[in-house]
């Protein structure tokens, strides 16, 4: 989402800028720029969209430095086309290496071409997909504070020593 809402930006798009970019990204080649395709082909989980977001600056820049303009609706297909491949197959690559028979997107589960990628790598697995419908794909802020609502009202508290540990193994028990 951060990277959507960046590069939104960028491109002149209001905030939050991912349902716009899937919109823009419906009208454009998603072929029409040769972004970098950031950890697509290491055998690992790892990926990261700075580089992607810095090429995407960089051409912008460049563009309005010559005084051009940039097509809008290619970028943002370019753009999420990236993305959307790299989630997709790390997705399915953990679904694979574990056997899962079961995949769920949330999050940016709205992004329809996201949707689409998983959706049919995951039957080509052999894996059930569960989407939620698109009116429970808004801001994931929003939902966690949702989620922190309920968890108050059931009493699950934490004093304020509690902190976040971003270097936390996912079999964290």
């Amino acid at each position: 989402g951060e990277a959507f809402d960046k590069v939104g930006k960028i491109l002149g798009l209001a905030y939050p800028g991912g349902k716009l970019m899937d919109a823009l990204a419906r009208q454009g080649r998603a072929d029409a720029r040769l972004f970098p395709r950031p950890y697509l082909d290491n055998d690992n989980l790892d990926f990261s969209f700075s580089g992607l977001k810095t090429a995407v600056i960089n051409e912008v820049h460049n563009a309005e430095q010559k005084g051009q303009s940039v097509n809008v609706a290619d970028m943002a297909a370019s753009f999420q086309e990236r993305i959307d491949q790299i989630l997709a197959k790390k997705l399915l690559s953990a679904a694979a290496d574990t056997g899962a028979k079961q995949v769920v997107l949330a999050g940016g589960a709205a992004n329809g071409r996201l949707r689409q990628l998983v959706n049919d790598g995951a039957q080509k697995l052999g894996a059930r997909v569960f989407l939620p419908e698109l009116k429970y794909c808004g801001d994931n802020g929003a939902m966690i504070a949702a989620q922190g609502y309920y968890e108050y009202q059931d009493g699950n508290l934490a004093d304020w020593t509690l902190n976040g540990l971003p270097t936390l193994g996912i079999d964290y028990r």
